[in-house]
């Protein structure tokens, strides 16, 4: 925020803060406001007791009905039983529906809006006031809130006091904005109230960044930003590419974009056609609160490795990936690194391009008196181009059948499709995807790039090239089901990798990660060579960070400069260096630093490793006196107070307080180590602590 921004807002109107102490004020500053939350409150009362009435009604019903089926079993018709079955699964289907409700009502019964604006539209008199929640609600035919992906609703986030307008489904609706107003309600008690003729979301913006963190991360609805606000109601992208610096909320804004399609494509997209493929699980159950929050199912999310084990299942076994960290071999580093770049998934375009010639060699086919000659057999071979070769081969049996029983004028008997199945496959010279894995390392000269650690068993670095010429040769299961695809952490997977993926999700995509934090030092590719592998995306960058003070964000500039990263100027201290005389008095600090945040209003810390063996090894050491949780890759959940980890599994997590221990030269030297540093400092919202012993890391200090 700029100088001239923080003078704006300091110009905004703080109407009132609900405290212990100002209850009063706002009441007098408000009357308005405290009135009109009374009746909205009453009337979500009245419509939860209604709500919750009908779903007793509907649970008796039900009860009625299946004790009526259970009494007469013997003497019902089936017609009459059909009947009863199809009633039972009405009122199920009514009774989940009525249950949706009751829930949302009961969440707006805690926090019923957060903004209302006023606006007229142009040549009319009549201002109306529309006031902005999570979720919709009518009330005797009336429609009291606005949803937030509601297109009246953009108005709040795009424009200002004055000239404005909508994009609604019968085109623009232009007019004037006359008032801005927001709001905290929680546990159904306003809290304050801000107005402002400029911009009121810069005070909202500074309350929420001050809070505390949590074990989930929560939705942004009441702070969402203009440009923020541009992504994720961009309907019209089929691929977005979205760039963020660390704490820019890219993740959040992704699934808040999910949340929009979802109310705006809700006749032909669900929760169930949409996932999210993200790096680790404790990732995933931190961001598996968003939707649910704003009234959305919950979507499922993948990994690579779970894709690959479903599509090899009975075809080949495959190593987990080895921890680059932690893996003393360059010819294994030489292996990953020449799979992770551009250059090698056109290698293998260019051998996929001769594959088909090569690895089918037509002969005759002859059955009794009947023969498709081989020349016929490469016509529809060539015929079915776009399909991988054992499909064309099983399309090549029918036809050959097909035309085998158009001249059996005779009767005569006819092979089975299979039996010329069987046939055509011996006319492969591959006869299996592994022995075509192995001629594409043979046919290129690169026979040393292959290492095999056991029979009919790959290295991680081979399991999506394997899936690629799989496509290719035999075919792959595609998601059908599957009509958005979100990907996480964009920087850590291989070009190959996205290459599978498009063959596996034909859809539309957001993809979400950040350059600046690549924490696999054997990836070779760059943001370029993605726009390469999308040509048609829409490529979005977000340079403002929002998570860290301004101090922080000031010290991480030290570690890496980031040219375009803008700063949310939110003051707080100072990062710490703490130097110290060896290990246990490193330890015995850090225990110090533990006591002092278990006596404080912060949630969650987070003591933050270069490696998981490391991270385990401190685990170890601090667990004996405190409550500690461990965060490795087993881990399936993230909690609230004090973590250990790794940076590695720190990704896309944020904690309150962030100690990082060992940050001296001998633990963080390289190029490489300066990305996983910034990583590491970066999860901290308010307060940042680095121990080392020795000297601090030059990646800090700038010496030599």
């Amino acid at each position: 925020m700029t100088k001239d921004q923080h003078n704006g807002g300091q110009n905004n109107k703080l109407s009132a803060v609900l405290n212990k102490d100002q209850v009063s004020d706002s009441t007098v500053s408000f009357p308005d406001e405290t009135a009109h939350l009374a009746q909205i409150s009453e009337k979500l009362e009245d419509a939860w007791r209604r709500a919750e009435d009908r779903i007793e009604r509907l649970d008796k019903a039900y009860m009625d009905v299946k004790q009526y089926m259970v009494q007469n079993r013997g003497d019902i018709d089936p017609h009459e039983m059909f009947q009863n079955e199809l009633t039972l699964k009405r009122i199920d289907n009514t009774g989940a529906f009525a249950v949706n409700i009751c829930e949302k009502i009961a969440k707006l019964k805690d926090s019923p809006y957060f903004a209302r604006i006023d606006f007229g539209i142009a040549d009319s008199r009549k201002i109306s006031k529309y006031y902005i929640g999570r979720f919709g609600f009518s009330y005797k035919h009336e429609l009291l809130i606005f949803d937030w992906r509601a297109p009246v609703a953009s108005m709040f986030y795009d424009c200002e006091i004055g000239p404005a307008g909508y994009d609604a489904p019968s085109g623009r609706i232009a007019g004037d904005l006359t008032r801005k107003r927001q709001f905290k309600i929680q546990n159904g008690k306003l809290e304050y109230v801000l107005e402002s003729s400029v911009n009121i979301q810069d005070d909202v913006l500074q309350r929420e960044l001050s809070r505390t963190s949590d074990k989930k991360m929560q939705s942004i609805i009441a702070t969402i930003q203009k440009e923020q606000n541009q992504i994720i109601r961009n309907e019209k992208a089929e691929t977005m590419i979205i760039q963020g610096v660390a704490g820019s909320g890219k993740t959040s804004v992704a699934l808040h974009r999910i949340a929009y399609l979802l109310y705006r494509f809700k006749d032909r997209l669900s929760a169930q056609n949409v996932t999210i493929l993200s790096p680790n699980k404790v990732f995933g159950d931190y961001i598996s609160n968003v939707l649910p929050e704003l009234g959305e199912e919950p979507i499922y999310g993948l990994s690579l490795a779970e894709i690959a084990e479903v599509q090899l299942e009975g075809i080949v076994g495959f190593e987990a990936g080895k921890d680059p960290l932690e893996t003393d071999d360059p010819q294994w580093e030489e292996r990953v690194r020449f799979k992770s770049t551009l250059e090698f998934v056109k290698l293998m375009d260019k051998y996929l391009q001769q594959m088909p010639a090569r690895v089918f060699v037509p002969a005759d086919y002859t059955f009794g008196r009947f023969t498709a000659e081989a020349e016929w057999i490469q016509k529809r071979y060539d015929a079915y181009g776009n399909d991988p070769v054992k499909q064309r081969i099983k399309k090549i049996a029918s036809d050959i059948l097909e035309r085998f029983t158009t001249d059996n004028i005779q009767q005569d008997d006819l092979p089975k499709v299979r039996v010329i199945i069987k046939s055509l496959n011996g006319m492969l010279r591959c006869k299996n995807t592994l022995a075509l894995y192995k001629d594409f390392f043979r046919q290129m000269n690169i026979a040393r790039m292959l290492v095999m650690p056991a029979v009919k068993t790959l290295e991680w670095c081979d399991v999506y090239p394997f899936l690629y010429l799989h496509a290719a040769f035999e075919g792959l299961q595609e998601s059908r089901g599957i009509r958005h695809l979100v990907i996480d952490e964009m920087q850590d997977y291989t070009q190959i990798q996205y290459a599978v993926m498009n063959i596996l999700f034909k859809c539309q995509k957001t993809i979400v990660g950040d350059f600046g934090q690549c924490i696999n030092p054997n990836n070779l590719h760059t943001l370029e060579d993605i726009q390469q592998l999308y040509t048609d995306a829409e490529l979005i960058k977000m340079n403002k960070s929002y998570r860290s003070t301004f101090e922080i964000i000031n010290f991480v500039g030290r570690i890496q400069n980031i040219a375009a990263l803008e700063v949310i100027e939110r003051h707080g201290e100072e990062p710490e260096l703490i130097q110290c005389c060896d290990e246990q008095d490193e330890i015995a600090r850090i225990k110090e630093k533990i006591k002092v945040f278990l006596d404080s209003e912060n949630v969650t810390m987070g003591i933050i490793l270069k490696t998981n063996q490391s991270a385990r090894a401190w685990y170890d050491a601090l667990s004996k006196d405190y409550k500690i949780h461990l965060i490795s890759p087993e881990t399936t959940g993230f909690a609230n107070g004090v973590s250990i980890t790794s940076v590695q599994m720190s990704k896309g997590l944020e904690f309150d307080e962030v100690i990082l221990p060992t940050a001296n030269n001998n633990t963080y030297k390289t190029d490489y180590d300066r990305s996983l540093l910034y990583i590491a400092c970066t999860r901290a919202m308010h307060r940042l602590t680095l121990t080392y012993t020795g000297k601090l890391t030059a990646l800090i200090t700038g010496e030599g």
